[in-house]
């Protein structure tokens, strides 16, 4: 048995295109989306629809991520830094709101007030 014949599909086997695959979850994310919409305008607990945009809002972007950004076919590498780099983007945004929250934003004569 040749090379070729080894690792070519078996007859009657269709292979799904990477266009078709693009386009099937390009649609995911549109149904995602007008669901996330939809969650927004029901009279849930609030918890509850926050939740839930949150989920929602990380498979979307695992979807986005994975597929359109090329990352699961490329090497694990390649991945383990666009992680690290997400965690460094995401913990200096954490630190610049607890930096420029609400508590520091008050006048500095009111902390003076209050110590006096």
């Amino acid at each position: 048995m040749s090379a070729h014949a080894a690792t070519a599909p078996a007859a009657g086997h269709h292979e799904p295109s990477k266009f078709h695959t693009y386009v099937q979850i390009a649609m995911l994310l549109g149904v995602i989306t007008g669901i996330e919409i939809v969650l927004v305008y029901l009279p849930l607990a609030k918890w509850f629809v926050v939740g839930g945009l949150v989920f929602f809002s990380a498979v979307k972007f695992l979807y986005v991520i994975f597929y359109f950004m090329h990352l699961k076919w490329d090497k694990v590498f390649c991945t383990i830094l666009f992680f690290i780099g997400l965690v460094l983007a995401g913990g200096t945004m954490w630190a610049l709101l607890h930096l420029f929250g609400a508590e520091a934003s008050k006048p500095l004569s009111s902390i003076v007030g209050m110590i006096l």
